[in-house]
């Protein structure tokens, strides 16, 4: 480990955009792990989300990531953010906070690992092809902990982390903290009508209604995914997506710049799939929602409409997603962050870990008595969510 030398970085246009890929598709790994790379770790991602002005210190997020390097070779990246705030992560570490400030200590900036606004399973360090990954992970957490030591930085925290790297950081000393998500997964559906052969007879027929009641509306959803996207339909998703952020008002997490989406357009396409709901025109569309894929999995992220119509949001979101996912041969969907009625549609419940470090030791002690229990509760509760489901679904009993 002497020839390594470790920077850190305030862009990530700082780490050459080849080599970064490179570690993020190391196809040893990928391939042992039955994985394709997750695109909101790609260094055009990120990087997009920083140019565009979206993630960026004077919103809160302070770009820092850390490389190792041997040589001007680029050996592995920990992608991390230091934070003003606790927005845009979706898990919700407020009580944290507020324990730091009964014992009298400062809880942000606070360094988080994870990618930014997207409550997406995958966060870990990357690393080139024959390195030895545990190794790494216990060298980085020492220079991330010695980092947080000389900056007076309470905590580090990596958010929905992949299972496989979990256990070298769990090794390594890091504290667990579940939570859950809903997800969708496919069995090998043929259609959408096998899928919906899998609910109850009453939950079939609410499933028809709600679909039959947009297409009566004279609603039709178009999907448009890569190359098919028309130039300029993602500056109308970016209308669509500020217009239901206003909707919440304060609460609308609005963080995404129309520069992104105009980035997205160019550099991003490849992954993104618009649906669009219209009558008559998918150029002209009344309410459209944005998701990401990878060829083997697909992500729920932006929605809106010009219109109210009642159960709009559940055919661009879910249904037309999920008919679109059959038909790629996709294996999974991640509709997004909260929202109990996806439980209804076809969503199953499944833990999320994320990972921390504390660098003082009554915080952290206090913390590591609290979370088995905090973490046996979560479990219960997937249980007792995925036991009462409409429909019949194959999931692995969540497990700590």
């Amino acid at each position: 480990m002497a020839e390594l030398q470790a920077r850190w970085h305030q862009a990530t246009a700082e780490l050459p955009n080849d080599q970064w890929q490179a570690l993020l598709t190391e196809p040893g790994q990928l391939a042992r792990e039955g994985m394709v790379a997750s695109p909101f770790y790609g260094w055009n991602w990120l990087h997009q989300l920083e140019v565009s002005g979206s993630i960026v210190p004077r919103q809160g997020w302070q770009p820092c990531h850390l490389g190792l390097w041997r040589g001007e070779q680029l050996v592995a990246v920990a992608p991390l953010y230091l934070k003003g705030h606790s927005y845009g992560e979706f898990v919700f570490d407020q009580a944290f906070a507020q324990l730091a400030d009964q014992l009298g200590l400062r809880y942000y900036p606070k360094l988080v690992g994870m990618s930014p606004v997207s409550p997406v399973e995958g966060y870990r360090f990357l690393f080139a092809a024959g390195e030895d990954a545990a190794r790494l992970t216990v060298l980085m957490l020492e220079l991330i902990d010695d980092f947080c030591r000389q900056n007076s930085i309470l905590s580090c925290n990596f958010l929905y982390v992949d299972p496989h790297w979990r256990s070298l950081a769990e090794a390594a000393g890091c504290a667990v903290w579940l939570n859950h998500q809903s997800q969708w997964r496919n069995p090998g559906f043929g259609d959408f009508e096998a899928y919906l052969a899998s609910f109850n007879a009453n939950q079939r027929r609410n499933i028809r209604r709600e679909r039959r009641s947009v297409a009566e509306a004279g609603i039709t959803v178009t999907p448009l995914a890569g190359e098919a996207i028309p130039s300029g339909l993602l500056e109308q998703m970016h209308h669509f997506y500020a217009q239901h952020c206003s909707r919440w008002g304060a609460w609308g997490s609005k963080y995404l710049s129309e520069e992104f989406f105009r980035a997205a357009a160019v550099e991003l396409r490849e992954h993104l799939v618009l649906f669009s709901a219209h009558r008559g025109d998918p150029q002209s569309p009344l309410a459209m929602s944005l998701c990401v894929h990878n060829g083997e999995a697909l992500w729920g992220r932006y929605w809106g409409s010009d219109i109210d119509l009642e159960n709009l949001h559940f055919e661009v979101c879910y249904y037309a997603p999920i008919a679109w996912a059959i038909a790629q041969g996709l294996t999974r969907f991640d509709p997004g962050a909260g929202g109990s009625h996806k439980r209804r549609r076809g969503f199953v419940a499944e833990p999320r870990a994320s990972l921390h470090r504390w660098s003082d030791p009554r915080f952290a002690a206090i913390l590591g008595q609290w979370l088995p229990g905090a973490n046996r509760q979560v479990l219960a509760e997937i249980t007792a969510i995925n036991d009462e489901l409409p429909f019949t679904a194959a999931y692995d009993p969540p497990h700590a």
